[in-house]
């Protein structure tokens, strides 16, 4: 199986993945990516600063499989009203 890096940028700083994990194809890496991204979010004090973070996933020639930015992985809750008044 591939093995996909999961390397976080925030500005000009990216944390890297040293070890990545084995996954089945560059959809299961997406889905990892998105779990990855509301893990991070959901401690309060880091969200702000984390809205502006992407998460780049990697294969393991370093080539760049897919760019998730962490505010596309925020979602309403269902029953939200998404309109404003």
């Amino acid at each position: 199986m591939p093995r996909y890096f999961f390397h976080t940028q925030i500005g000009a700083d990216t944390i890297t993945d040293p070890t990545g994990c084995e996954l089945r194809d560059p959809d299961q890496a997406w889905e990892k990516a998105q779990d990855t991204i509301r893990a991070a979010l959901a401690n309060p004090q880091n969200q702000a600063r984390l809205l502006t973070a992407c998460l780049i996933v990697t294969d393991a020639a370093g080539e760049v499989v897919l760019e998730f930015p962490f505010s596309e992985a925020v979602s309403l809750p269902p029953d939200a009203d998404p309109t404003l008044h």
